[in-house]
């Protein structure tokens, strides 16, 4: 496919089509996983979809390779424009919250692509996610264009476009567990590496059952978390997880206080060990998610932070202080 170019001012528009090939897959693949984070981007500018007219639409994205892909997938069979924001790599979502899906950068592309020369019309469509960072008012006053916000879901796009508005069920916005599920490999990379090294010196210095406690704190953060989020009591993330890893923590408690030939008091000791440790690192991965998810806002997560991350650390420091105090005592044979 040839570029087509702007019968004004001759500059060419790069062609992109609506396959998604089996290396866009992989690059989706590698993004959830957390590899090479800010690699996977699209340049910024201006792309025809199709053979598109100066009546064709306008849509905006962000140079995020699953945005900008989630977009023309679903324009298959359309003739339209899409004008690339430069986002630094981060989705229209985050991008809008962080200022780079904004304002300033959608009139700055409009200006720097010529888009008024390209098109007849004044109207470019805004996915609904990246209202908080579009002042649409101000886009009209500075570059004369019209924004329209479109549905949520790009998988809409088509009915959209066809009715010319979102119906109330297009501009709602949920969280079901497929989305859930897909925020956890990236959550289970970033702690993978300090996992490993602790799962391993508890092993060492405390058995087996210390090393799978590990284990099972990081996967109930990371992948139980998201999947349980809507059915977990309270509405703060940190208690969420207190809750789930109060859960998760109980067979370990009970596993110890279970244990023979031990004095009562390091029976009831080593059982609170577990119900001090997990429970706060579930709650601090937990946290984690606050900016994944469409239940949160940017003060309550800033609340939520300085009222319960002093609660997270002193338990988790009871918690070590007394496995310390048990394992000195194991090794001087008090007990």
């Amino acid at each position: 496919m040839e570029s087509s170019c702007c019968c004004s001012c001759s500059v060419p528009i790069p062609p992109v089509t609506s396959e998604i090939t089996t290396a866009n897959r992989i690059d989706h693949l590698l993004a959830r996983w957390g590899y090479n984070r800010s690699g996977h981007r699209v340049t910024p500018g201006l792309y025809h979809l199709g053979n598109p007219t100066a009546d064709s639409p306008v849509f905006a994205s962000a140079n995020y390779t699953l945005s900008f892909d989630a977009l023309r997938s679903n324009l298959k069979g359309l003739d339209a424009y899409i004008l690339v924001l430069d986002t630094k790599g981060i989705n229209v979502w985050c991008a809008a919250g962080k200022g780079t899906f904004g304002t300033d950068e959608l009139v700055r592309r409009i200006e720097l692509t010529g888009l008024g020369q390209v098109v007849s019309h004044r109207t470019i469509i805004v996915p609904e996610l990246g209202a908080p960072g579009i002042a649409a008012h101000e886009v009209k006053r500075r570059s004369g264009f019209l924004v329209q916000y479109g549905p949520v879901r790009a998988a809409d796009l088509p009915e959209y476009l066809k009715m010319g508005k979102s119906t109330p069920e297009m501009r709602r916005v949920t969280f079901p567990m497929k989305d859930r599920l897909v925020l956890a490999p990236m959550e289970l990379v970033h702690i993978a590496l300090p996992a490993v090294i602790v799962t391993i010196i508890l092993w060492f210095l405390a058995g087996y059952i210390a090393a799978l406690a590990a284990i099972t704190a990081v996967l109930a953060g990371t992948v139980l978390f998201p999947l349980l989020l809507p059915f977990l009591p309270t509405k703060d993330f940190s208690t969420k997880g207190l809750i789930l890893g109060g859960i998760v923590a109980i067979p370990f408690s009970i596993t110890y206080a279970g244990t023979s030939g031990l004095p009562e008091w390091a029976l009831y000791a080593g059982a609170t060990v577990p119900l001090l440790i997990m429970p706060p690192v579930v709650g601090y991965l937990g946290l984690n998610f606050t900016g994944s998810t469409p239940f949160t806002s940017r003060t309550g997560v800033k609340k939520e932070i300085f009222q319960y991350i002093p609660i997270l650390a002193t338990m988790t420091a009871c918690g070590i202080i007394i496995g310390i105090a048990l394992g000195i005592s194991r090794l001087m044979e008090v007990i």
